[in-house]
């Protein structure tokens, strides 16, 4: 697996595995796409920037909740 972040186009793409993508499904910000036979080979994650922000937050925001309720 690798990953690469475009800055102009703020996306992030990650490579899974070889092979050529043959259809992607978008849900959101995110596209996965998929080989022939229906295997994840990328995900790209559109407008990056404020998506992992919302992802950190949310991740920062649970482990603080479980860190005070011990």
């Amino acid at each position: 697996m690798n990953y690469k972040y475009d800055s102009a186009a703020d996306v992030i793409l990650i490579r899974l595995r070889s092979g050529k993508p043959e259809f992607g499904e978008q849900e959101g910000n995110i596209i996965t796409h998929y080989s022939k036979d229906n295997k994840p080979i990328e995900i790209e994650i559109l407008n990056a920037s404020k998506s992992m922000f919302k992802v950190a937050k949310s991740i920062i925001a649970k482990h603080a909740t479980t860190c005070t309720s011990a």
